[in-house]
């Protein structure tokens, strides 16, 4: 019976609360806000317990079971908290942000309406040089007496392509037409809403070293700002098991038992037996992604690398 319904109330959190609606500045022109939001601590742990009455378990309690689910890969009851975000973000920033698939999405659209006349711009010192170890990465910076350079035609190209795009609109040429003559540097605007278990997912992507510096402040942004504020037993889990955790193959397991055991040796041959350790002539070992990854656990645990 309808009379008989319980009276609920939508769970609220202050902290986000006096967020709502705040853009926190990202890059030279970018932002992220929060506009709504769903759940919170409280309701990742109603949802384990399906029971659970208000009041019934302490907050210690509360924290113990979020840190046993997320410890334990019980994704599902994270899936209960949602949140919706208003970014402001360059097109090719967003290209790698909408691989992420698992939101609901609607983006600024250029073939309706003029497109943001907005574009990042980079400064003389933040210009990033090509990785040699990891094709789609940078590591390090160009001088900054070339990288001003570069930063006057780049400003000159996004006047002078911005120009082109306005001279179209002007003699009627249609919009999603016009569009094509934009650099990728463009802000486009979108919301973007996920659940609480792809967000996981895409800042433990996304706020890593190797992700791109630019999507990586967006990133860093939303985690440290937005979610530890929304589920801060989430985001201490999260920290703890996921982002600063260490993941290990059984080769690696194999390789460490070893070291362990103080069998340098046999670490080596184990690991000439899992193909890391072959030869490319006189130049040494061949350039091994996988070895050179697991060289990178060893030294952050302090270990030996038997090999070298």
């Amino acid at each position: 019976m309808a009379e008989q319904a319980e009276a609920l109330e939508r769970p609220k959190v202050e902290a986000v609360e006096r967020i709502l609606g705040v853009p926190f500045k990202i890059l030279d022109d970018g932002f992220v806000r929060v506009i709504d939001y769903l759940g919170s601590d409280a309701s990742i742990v109603q949802a384990a317990r399906v029971s659970y009455g208000r009041g019934t378990k302490q907050l210690s309690e509360d924290r113990g079971l979020v840190r046993y689910l997320l410890r334990h890969r019980h994704t599902t009851p994270f899936e209960m908290c949602e949140i919706k975000f208003h970014l402001r973000v360059p097109m090719d920033c967003w290209r790698q942000w909408i691989r992420h698939r698992m939101a609901n999405v609607n983006e600024y659209s250029t073939r309706y309406s003029i497109a943001i006349d907005a574009a990042q711009q980079t400064a003389p010192g933040q210009w990033r040089l090509q990785a040699t170890g990891n094709r789609q990465g940078s590591a390090g910076f160009l001088d900054e007496t070339h990288g001003a350079e570069l930063s006057r035609k780049e400003t000159a190209l996004q006047e002078q392509a911005r120009a082109l795009y306005n001279e179209c609109l002007a003699a009627g040429v249609a919009r999603e037409q016009a569009r094509k003559e934009l650099p990728l540097a463009t802000y486009t605007e979108a919301y973007w809403k996920t659940d609480l278990h792809n967000l996981l997912h895409f800042l433990q992507l996304r706020m890593a070293g190797p992700a791109q510096e630019e999507i990586r402040a967006y990133a860093v942004t939303i985690g440290e700002k937005i979610v530890s504020q929304w589920c801060p037993l989430v985001w201490e889990a999260f920290l703890d098991y996921n982002f600063h955790a260490l993941y290990l193959s059984r080769l690696e397991v194999a390789i460490i038992q070893a070291l362990a055991s103080g069998q340098n040796g046999e670490a080596r041959r184990r690991a000439e037996s899992f193909g890391w350790l072959e030869r490319d002539g006189k130049k040494g070992l061949k350039r091994n992604r996988e070895r050179a990854e697991v060289e990178e656990k060893l030294r952050l645990l302090k270990l030996k690398i038997p090999w070298k």
